[in-house]
């Protein structure tokens, strides 16, 4: 299963931005720009959370903010901004991260103080 959504301005959810998201089984793509382009990948097996935003304006478009809070050191927190079928979508990604963490057997962890424990010694 594959989704292609672009980033849509909020006025009317019309897809006049140049930004395409593309999530796949495996990965996320964020490709942006008109004359200059920027492409960015993101592993769904480091993706940890996925949150669903959505404003009145969004909700009355049909719109939705999907947010992955991921393990990757250049997207901390990767925003699907302004799409359409943002449940649908949000849904996706938090089942095919977890898939995809089970096959490669990764396992994440939170970091609980334990810092603050060495520095009371």
């Amino acid at each position: 299963m594959e989704f292609s959504e672009r980033k849509r301005i909020l006025f009317f959810g019309l897809p006049w931005t140049f930004t395409k998201y593309t999530v796949k089984e495996d990965i996320i793509n964020i490709r942006s720009g008109l004359l200059k382009t920027i492409e960015d990948d993101c592993y769904m097996y480091k993706i940890q959370d996925v949150q669903l935003e959505t404003s009145l304006f969004e909700r009355m478009f049909g719109l939705g903010t999907v947010v992955c809070f991921t393990g990757d050191t250049t997207h901390q927190k990767l925003n699907l901004v302004h799409i359409k079928n943002a449940k649908a979508i949000k849904d996706f990604i938090l089942e095919a991260s977890e898939k995809a963490r089970m096959k490669r057997r990764t396992l994440n962890t939170l970091d609980i103080g334990s810092d603050a424990i060495n520095e009371l010694d």
